[in-house]
């Protein structure tokens, strides 16, 4: 079972005001997946979840490293899988996605086969300069409440 909730931001403040909200409420193992344009604001998005699970570095995007990880009261696992090969190599992922973090994948489309079933996919639209539309959704039941705590509380 799945479910949809979608958020509007206004601002890069807004969407990282939605991504610390969403940080106070991740657990370990959980994955979230970040899909959208360039620029969308994935990476804004994954720094404002960082920061709040504790990270104190500076998180950038692991463009031409696949994955970087980060050490905070919840290990953070950063991964991007733009530049991952069709032919899939064992990359050891469900180490990350079934460990003791929270990982976050952007560019989830290009490792969907890899990924856990229940998870939370996150889509970023534009809609204006500063504005974009954030569509959650949530695959399980350990989401589906995160989603509802997060949004109908």
């Amino acid at each position: 079972m799945n479910q949809e909730w979608t958020f509007t931001s206004h601002s890069p403040d807004d969407t990282a005001n939605l991504a610390e909200r969403l940080g106070r409420l991740v657990k370990r193992g959980n994955v979230i997946t970040l899909a959208g344009d360039l620029g969308a604001g994935k990476t804004t998005f994954t720094k404002a979840l960082a920061k709040s699970v504790g990270v104190t570095r500076n998180v950038n995007s692991p463009t031409f490293t696949i994955m970087k990880e980060y050490e905070g009261f919840l290990p953070f696992y950063h991964m991007d899988a733009y530049r991952i090969e069709d032919e899939m190599e064992d990359l050891g992922l469900e180490e990350y996605f079934e460990g003791s973090g929270v990982t976050v994948v952007e560019w989830p489309a290009m490792i969907l086969d890899q990924l856990p079933k229940d998870r939370l996919d996150i889509t970023i639209q534009y809609t204006g300069e500063e504005e974009r539309v954030f569509l959650f959704h949530a695959y399980g039941d350990h989401y589906l409440s995160l989603c509802k705590e997060l949004f109908e509380a």
